[in-house]
């Protein structure tokens, strides 16, 4: 009986390149690149639906007299007929009202309204700025101060309580 050639494994004897560690380098900074985009593409998203149900509540509002107990029961029906999607608590709801009251105001065309920086922001950035500004173009402020320094939600509140566009001059 004939013996069986035994056939190199090529994956034990395969060369890699010296270049491969910055390929690899590189993959990795190109995927982390497309997920942060695709995380703010998200974001963006998430709060022009806000937005949106915002004015609906606030437009149903004026035109059908609407009270707390009608927008409380959004929230609840929107809990039961969504099961797993979070983000339709009493609370967010209304702030959803007072996003859209905060800022319907503003000057924008509808096609340059997504350029406001409160659109690329996180909506928990925005309930801060909701909550503890009462001026538009002060949160209007912060929210780009907020994307030009990349500030968590903490630091956010922080520069808020401490005044901070007073002492740049704004």
């Amino acid at each position: 009986m004939a013996k069986k050639k035994s056939i190199p494994d090529k994956k034990k004897h395969a060369v890699i390149p010296d270049s491969y560690p910055q390929l690899i380098k590189e993959l990795k900074e190109k995927v982390r690149t497309a997920q942060a985009r695709a995380h703010l593409s998200v974001n963006r998203e998430m709060i022009k639906l806000y937005w949106e149900i915002g004015k609906t509540i606030v437009e149903k509002q004026k035109g059908e007299k609407w009270g707390t107990k009608v927008i409380e029961k959004i929230g609840e029906d929107l809990q039961k007929e969504l099961p797993g999607i979070e983000g339709f608590s009493r609370r967010n709801i209304f702030r959803m009202r007072a996003f859209y009251m905060s800022y319907q105001i503003v000057p924008q065309t509808v096609a340059l309204l997504e350029d406001l920086p409160i659109f690329h922001i996180p909506w928990g950035h925005n309930a801060v700025l909701i909550e503890k500004l009462k001026d538009t173009k002060t949160r209007l402020w912060y929210a780009q101060k907020t994307i030009q320094h990349g500030w968590s939600r903490s630091v956010l509140e922080a520069w808020i309580d401490s005044d901070l566009h007073k002492r740049e001059g704004h």
